[in-house]
């Protein structure tokens, strides 16, 4: 289970739990080889498993940690290493101060269109990174999506199994025993941009209810009833969902949600004064700028000159080289 002060892994050691989801709890850690803070996760194996099912579910656990370190994106939580303690199986991930989407909307209510539009692009970016290598998310939801303090965007949980999505996120397809794919993916992306504007999941909470037409949702509507399609052909790729949330913010990186940590008061910078002699006005010291006329002798003169410094620097080179050879 792990408790404060135990080392997992020969060299990560447990401070105190910072969070817990479906898919296992994440502890701060300290590695104390490479003297860094983690976040560690330890693997919750599915209820009900006998010993051989447990040790299996680890295995899967481990492989797929394995893989996840292959997924460098700046809106991926980059996995550093996948460990082994007794029956568990613990993923080692860099440690981001953040608070999970759920949190975020529970303490400050839906996003705009506008903030929505740019977290999905933020979103979709990471799904593709994990996509161009063959992985798949397969449980993209709030729990895990990470809005770090300093107003970034990251994603947890790629590629891992665990306990599966939850339904309220589920693709129709993996609802009714299809594999996950990146097409699933699409889907579970709507849901989560769905809820972050609507307050609540549009198929309901089993994921089995009419679907709810968007109230909140804006010009960000029709993006994301493409995504909800129920037919996983029919959804639009990555990057085209990329292209029309770009529509939407166009470029406005502000529009997303502020930073969830206290942003410090900012204050003036003394900026050292030139000596200079009297002030002038602008207008005044324009007027008075002398004008510099380019003869075709004086461009010939320039041309030459800068040749000389650029041969005498490259003779300088080469003698530096032979110096140190």
């Amino acid at each position: 289970m792990g408790t404060e002060g135990t080392v997992v892994g020969g060299r990560y050691r447990l401070d105190q739990p910072i969070g817990h989801g479906r898919a296992g709890i994440v502890w701060l850690a300290y590695d104390t080889l490479l003297n860094r803070t983690v976040a560690a996760k330890r693997i919750y194996s599915p209820p009900g498993l006998d010993p051989a099912q447990a040790e299996q579910a680890a295995q899967l656990a481990v492989q797929e940690g394995r893989a996840a370190t292959r997924v460098l994106h700046a809106c991926v939580i980059t996995v550093f290493d996948v460990v082994r303690e007794g029956p568990d199986a613990w993923l080692v991930m860099e440690f981001v101060p953040s608070r999970n989407m759920t949190t975020f909307l529970s303490e400050h209510g839906t996003l705009t269109p506008d903030q929505a539009a740019f977290l999905g692009g933020q979103l979709a970016s990471a799904l593709m990174a994990a996509h161009q290598l063959g992985i798949v998310h397969r449980a993209l939801e709030p729990g895990n999506v990470l809005l770090a303090d300093d107003g970034g965007v990251k994603v947890t949980d790629v590629g891992i199994t665990g306990p599966g999505p939850h339904p309220a996120f589920r693709a129709p397809e993996v609802a009714l025993g299809g594999p996950a794919t990146p097409a699933s993916d699409v889907f579970s992306l709507g849901v989560t941009l769905y809820v972050a504007v609507e307050g609540v999941p549009p198929y309901g909470e089993n994921g089995t209810d009419p679907l709810r037409e968007p109230q909140r949702a804006g010009e960000l509507a029709g993006a994301l009833m493409k995504l909800l399609r129920e037919d996983p052909l029919s959804r639009p790729t990555l990057p085209d969902t990329i292209v029309s949330f770009q529509a939407i913010t166009q470029g406005r990186q502000t529009a997303f949600i502020p930073p969830t940590a206290p942003v410090l008061p900012t204050m003036p910078v003394a900026m050292p004064m030139a000596q200079q002699g009297p002030m002038v006005p602008q207008g005044a010291m324009a007027s008075k700028a002398p004008m510099i006329t380019l003869t075709p002798e004086r461009i010939r003169a320039l041309i030459l000159t800068v040749a000389s410094i650029l041969v005498a620097a490259a003779v300088g080179i080469g003698i530096t080289q032979l110096l140190f050879l």
